[in-house]
């Protein structure tokens, strides 16, 4: 029998015990992985009661535990929970909770119970949305009163409310925020045929709720500005030599009349 040789490829008498002791490592390794994403993945109680609560509240998390479980009975800490996620997010109005709740599944008594007592804390005030509704959105966009009513209605603020935000928008300052909103898109449409130009100005101002005849008023009003700039312009660049040999035309017509009489 040849004798027993070791070259740098041979494993050794070793190598089988190496072996064993190298995946149990590996093993311990991805059972601390494991066991550190389940850690890592639980989910909050709050959360799995906020996204849980459906179909009445007979569905719950699956891993939820029983104090969640407990919490998941009483409807109006659902509808507790869920509100002041929403509200924490964005503001909202009585309707928007309302309709949030809703689709959750929460029953009326309960969802009407945790409004009322939201709006008795201010943490729910549809007439404080709607002056910083309009105040936002005016500025920010350039929505006229139409405009800023029609989103207050569609987000369920009472006409009230909606009239007494609107009132602080006066006539005057909605048609300096239109003019404004025709000189930044003025210089789009150079180029254009004036009907052309004039329909497109419009368009710009009746789609964000300004009344046809004010949004005909700016419109022209722009356009005729713009041309007066540009005839002034013309005339300021004229070549003054044209000045001076009109200029010397006329005094040698009078020195030539001069010398004749």
């Amino acid at each position: 029998m040849a004798p027993y040789r070791q070259g740098k490829n041979a494993r050794g008498p070793d190598y089988a015990e190496r072996r064993i002791d190298g995946a149990d490592d590996r093993e311990a390794s991805r059972s601390e992985c494991r066991t550190g994403d389940r850690d890592r993945g639980s989910p909050d109680d709050s959360e799995r009661l906020a996204e849980g609560w459906q179909d009445g509240g007979t569905r719950k998390g699956r891993r939820g535990s029983a104090k969640a479980d407990r919490d998941t009975d009483d409807p109006e800490s659902v509808a507790r929970l869920i509100c002041l996620r929403l509200l924490t997010a964005a503001p909202r109005t009585r309707a928007q909770l309302a309709t949030a709740l809703q689709r959750r599944g929460v029953p009326d008594d309960a969802a009407e119970a945790v409004l009322s007592r939201f709006a008795e804390v201010n943490l729910i005030d549809d007439a404080m949305f709607a002056r910083a509704w309009v105040d936002s959105r005016h500025h920010g966009r350039g929505l006229a009163s139409r405009a800023l009513g029609a989103e207050l209605r569609q987000r369920g603020v009472g006409q009230d409310d909606i009239r007494s935000a609107l009132s602080d928008l006066d006539p005057a300052q909605e048609a300096a925020t239109a003019r404004a909103l025709i000189e930044r898109r003025l210089p789009g449409t150079v180029g254009l045929p004036l009907p052309a130009r004039m329909r497109k100005l419009v368009g710009v101002l009746a789609r964000k709720g300004y009344p046809a005849g004010l949004a005909y008023r700016v419109v022209r009003e722009a356009l005729e500005q713009e041309r007066e700039q540009a005839t002034e312009r013309e005339t300021a660049d004229l070549p003054m030599d044209e000045f001076d040999v009109e200029n010397n035309h006329s005094f040698s017509g009078d020195s030539c009349e001069d010398e004749a009489l």
